[in-house]
């Protein structure tokens, strides 16, 4: 018995979801960081409140994707996940950049921080099940093109969220000014749309694709079933298994976690300081002016420079297979990897707004490849029977450093670079360069084409 192969649009059906999640997300990390310093936030403390996305996503994806696998509704298993996911984070997007109607309740920066919390919990339910949805759904032949589907849409929806509340100010008119301590209503306006995106995005995936049954995923794979079930019982058994698997997983795992460490170290300082270094660098704002209108500018063009990013990035990922053919996966992640390295270097010699197109198209390629080409490697490294486990542990090294960075960020801002946010996006620049010099350390055990 085999899987039913899927027709185009029933894939694209079945990913579509990912369109509203990656619009949100995009939404979430372009403006946080200005919307918490409009509620009064100091920009040395900026990595502190973003802290809340790695510890959440720590916790929370091991437990969804636990319970998602031993879940069966009259949903399905995964669809029950991302429908609430999607909720919760629609209820973040919509208060997050209202947090101040909540003031007689608590300050408005602290609700906001909540709301940061609710929508990184939030978008982790929704994603991780989608991605399992695409491997319980399709027969392994069609699993590339699934997840080449989930990455145009991944693109897209990112590029949307990311220029959305640009587009709304310089093509519709509508104002990106405001009094102290207000969000402007181009950025209300976008995150509404953001919610609204995401849910009606989320019910298409949910009213148009079906699951296949525990009964029916068991008869297809029978063998993985009986390994699953061993697992299980293992689990029940011994509570310490999977810190016995954390010490003895494999060697090019532990050479991946160095390069992974300085990869997402570098990513979470982009994320945080890109807006503040901008408008600071660029614009030549002080630090303090957070309500300008050359400010709300800076920061939409921040939008715009992460969209670039992401559209590139989704680009890149399909020419990603050839290139590894062609030179192998560590030279291919190592050269993309210094490619973004050099991009965010570039920021800091940047003459004008426009240089920086460029260098995040940069950052755009090393963004696919660190998406990509640490997975292809480490899964040649790793017995069929723990990929599971090992993917989860392997999610430890994308946590770890944006906790360290968020820990350390800020004072770093504060007590080493002068109060200069420009210098954390140089930092970041570095640990790219730092994680492509790592590539060469690695063992890729099954160098072949991905």
């Amino acid at each position: 018995m085999n899987k039913r192969k899927l027709g185009f649009w029933e894939i694209w059906n079945m990913s579509f979801g990912f369109l509203g999640i990656q619009m949100g997300f995009a939404l979430q990390n372009a403006n946080a960081s200005r919307i918490l310093q409009i509620f009064g936030a100091d920009i040395h403390h900026l990595s502190w409140f973003w802290l809340v996305a790695p510890i959440t996503g720590l916790i929370v994806q091991p437990i969804i994707g636990h319970y998602s696998d031993r879940t069966w509704t009259k949903l399905g298993r995964r669809r029950p996940f991302f429908l609430a996911g999607a909720i919760l984070a629609s209820v973040g997007l919509l208060f997050l950049p209202q947090a101040n109607l909540f003031t007689a309740f608590l300050p408005a920066l602290w609700v906001g921080a909540g709301m940061l919390m609710i929508m990184d919990a939030s978008f982790n339910i929704a994603m991780e099940p989608f991605r399992a949805l695409v491997a319980d759904n399709l027969p392994s032949e069609q699993r590339t093109q699934g997840f080449s589907i989930q990455t145009v849409l991944i693109g897209v929806g990112a590029v949307i969220g990311s220029w959305l509340p640009y587009a709304l100010t310089n093509w519709f008119g509508v104002s990106n000014a405001a009094n102290q301590g207000q969000v402007p209503a181009h950025l209300l306006i976008s995150f509404i749309v953001g919610a609204l995106v995401l849910i009606t995005s989320i019910l298409i995936t949910v009213f148009t694709t079906k699951e296949y049954s525990p009964e029916e995923l068991a008869a297809f794979e029978k063998e993985e079933e009986t390994v699953y079930d061993e697992m299980v019982k293992e689990e029940k058994s011994s509570l310490s298994a999977i810190v016995t698997d954390f010490k003895k997983m494999p060697e090019t795992m532990r050479q991946l976690s160095w390069v992974q460490f300085f990869s997402w170290f570098g990513l979470f300082g982009m994320w945080v300081f890109t807006t503040p270094a901008i408008a600071h660098h660029i614009y030549k704002l002080p630090l303090t002016d957070t309500n300008s209108t050359t400010y709300q500018n800076a920061a939409d063009w921040v939008g715009i420079i992460f969209g670039v990013y992401n559209a590139i990035s989704a680009i890149f990922a399909f020419f990603l297979p050839a290139i590894a053919k062609k030179i192998g996966r560590k030279a291919t992640h190592s050269t993309s990897l210094i490619i973004g390295g050099l991009g965010l270097l570039s920021i800091y010699i940047a003459p004008n707004q426009y240089w920086l197109l460029g260098s995040m198209m940069a950052v755009g390629i090393a963004w696919a490849s660190i998406l990509s080409m640490p997975y292809a490697i480490l899964a040649g490294s790793i017995p069929a029977r723990k990929m599971g486990v090992y993917m989860g542990i392997f999610n430890l090294f994308i946590v770890l450093p944006q906790i360290v960075n968020g820990i350390i960020g800020g004072p770093l801002v504060k007590y080493v670079y002068g109060g200069n946010p420009i210098y954390a996006l140089v930092i970041s620049g570095v640990s790219f360069l730092v994680a492509a010099t790592l590539v060469a350390r690695v063992n890729d055990t099954d160098d072949v084409l991905i």
